[in-house]
């Protein structure tokens, strides 16, 4: 599947393909303007428990993949997600300062998992 990660911050690249924010809240200190997206699929993010439980704490990453595992499982939007990346290139955006620990690695693996979610 070609799907890319960055953060909303990033230089725009026309390789992008499809810009897509999967963020729940909106970047702090960007414009509606300067947004640089295609579509805002928030409900894609972990739910607002989950998120301030992690808190982009290390010593919760593994916890916290199965938790967000277990929502995305349920959840609708990863099959229309799955739908734009069968479409063409697809780069999942986030704000998150932190490039390693945040829910966004977890997504992306998830999609490029073979037979992920079967239904």
């Amino acid at each position: 599947m070609p799907v890319q990660i960055k953060r909303i911050y990033d230089a725009l690249d026309p390789a992008d393909g499809a810009r897509i924010l999967v963020d729940r809240l909106w970047p702090r200190g960007l414009s509606k303007e300067k947004a640089a997206f295609d579509e805002w699929l928030k409900d894609l993010a972990p739910p607002s428990q989950l998120r301030k439980w992690f808190d982009h704490r290390p010593e919760r990453w593994a916890e916290f993949q199965q938790r967000y595992r277990a929502e995305l499982r349920e959840n609708p939007a990863v099959d229309l997600l799955r739908a734009r990346i069968a479409a063409g290139m697809v780069t999942l955006l986030y704000s998150s300062r932190n490039r390693e620990f945040n829910h966004v690695a977890v997504l992306a693996e998830v999609l490029c998992e073979a037979n992920s979610f079967a239904r």
